[in-house]
């Protein structure tokens, strides 16, 4: 078997075989097949798709690269979910403790932030001592011991992707459906998922735009999972608007804070409620959503998912007295209230202009590496459908900087559309 001969057969839109799929993602993590055969395939990928068979065996010849997790004697079901990204995306701060708080342990490795998305290590990482690089054993140990985990990815799961991802990002193949789809659910298979709940944001504030290019997405992982043996669920989730109000690393741990204490905005409120729902029943602790969301709502009542959130910053070495008092977390200098400046309704929160703010703020990173301001960001006051009068607060911004705080309030100003007419308020959910 030769690399060269996989390219042409792809190249000629032929359907590739689980054995030439294994051969080409090993040869490739061992170094033996080259960059620019890699970069070649990947663009064929592009160019002539891929069968959801095809997308599968290459989701599972990429978790083979490396370990692939084994949590079968931790935990009666793993299950893990995934967000494919967004604004104001908290979701796993709160969830996590709230599913954890119902019975059923939860174990997830995340990201930090990917352009104008912000990541949920980095939010976490506002939490002075709280640890995101455990390792493997430690991983179990705590999944084991605490029935709760959010860390980093460890380096030995799916190496192959992070190999192959690379490359992808400086020749043009990152928007490939079944590029994208196997990136996101080798991962989740190495990480040692039975059950895999999937969060495809879409809108202006996503990387799936449309509704369409979101189901298509959703439908292809949703296969991988199925082919590969594992209980998958997607959910089509709006992203045209920030989720909740604050957007910014600290920002965002106080709002997941406030949630877990049975507040928060009603919007991200209601979508925690609804994905812990849906994974209590992929965990079977839940018969269907109505008894799940039951479980939730009184994990918030009787404190124990906030309690749950305390055990998991104090299991990754969490200084606890930061989120007991959430004003000991980073603060920003200057804050500043942007004023409406008419009346009328709110008909455009542009969820990715808010988030390109947030970057230049100094809340994400513009290039690898860069330092995270942990203070800054913003708090939008006013969602898609309300009713706003001039010179009423429309947002806060929470800057270290008063030129970046400048830039920042015209581009989220500008993000705002305020309409003559009634609008309704967007869905949470497509799906």
């Amino acid at each position: 078997m030769r690399a060269v001969d996989i390219i042409v057969k792809k190249r000629n839109r032929l359907e590739l075989t689980a054995g030439e799929i294994g051969f080409f993602i090993d040869g490739f993590s061992r170094g033996e097949i080259a960059d620019y055969q890699a970069s070649a395939f990947a663009m064929a990928v592009l160019l002539n798709g891929m069968t959801p068979a095809e997308t599968a065996e290459l989701t599972l010849a990429m978790a083979g690269s490396g370990q692939v997790l084994d949590l079968s004697g931790i935990v009666d079901i793993a299950v893990d979910k995934h967000s494919s990204g967004g604004v104001g995306d908290k979701t796993s701060l709160a969830v996590l403790p709230m599913i954890a708080a119902c019975g059923l342990p939860v174990g997830k490795m995340s990201g930090r932030g990917l352009g104008f998305s912000g990541g949920t290590l980095d939010k976490l990482e506002s939490i002075p001592g709280y640890r995101v690089d455990l390792t493997t054993e430690e991983f179990k140990r705590q999944l084991k011991e605490k029935g709760i985990v959010l860390t980093g990815q460890s380096l030995d799961l799916a190496p192959a992707d992070g190999k192959l991802y690379a490359l992808r990002d400086v020749t043009g193949t990152v928007p490939s459906m079944p590029l994208i789809a196997s990136s996101i659910m080798c991962k989740k298979i190495a990480a040692g998922a039975q059950a895999i709940l999937l969060d495809v944001k879409t809108g202006l504030g996503a990387f799936m735009e449309t509704l369409d290019q979101a189901r298509e997405l959703a439908g292809l992982m949703v296969d991988i999972g199925r082919l590969a043996g594992r209980e998958t669920l997607a959910l089509l989730s709006d992203m045209n608007q920030p989720l909740g109000r604050a957007v910014g690393n600290a920002l965002e741990v106080i709002e997941a804070i406030d949630t877990l204490h049975g507040g928060g905005p009603a919007d991200f409120r209601g979508h925690c409620l609804h994905v812990a729902a849906h994974m209590l029943v992929l965990g079977k602790r839940a018969k269907d959503l109505q008894s799940g969301r039951a479980l939730v709502e009184k994990s918030l009542a009787d404190g124990s998912a906030w309690e749950q959130f305390r055990v998991l910053v104090r299991a990754q070495g969490g200084d606890v007295s930061f989120i007991d008092d959430r004003g000991k977390l980073p603060r920003a200098s200057l804050v500043e209230v942007e004023k409406a400046p008419r009346s009328g309704t709110v008909a455009q929160v542009h969820a990715r202009i808010v988030g390109e703010a947030a970057v230049a703020l100094g809340a994400g990173r513009a290039r690898k590496g860069d330092p995270i301001d942990h203070a800054v960001g913003f708090l939008i006051l006013k969602k898609v459908g309300d009713r706003v009068e001039k010179g009423e607060p429309l947002f806060e911004i929470h800057a270290n900087h008063p030129e970046k705080l400048e830039d920042a309030r015209k581009s989220v100003l500008s993000a705002h559309v305020i309409s003559d007419e009634s609008v309704s308020p967007l869905p949470l959910f497509y799906g």
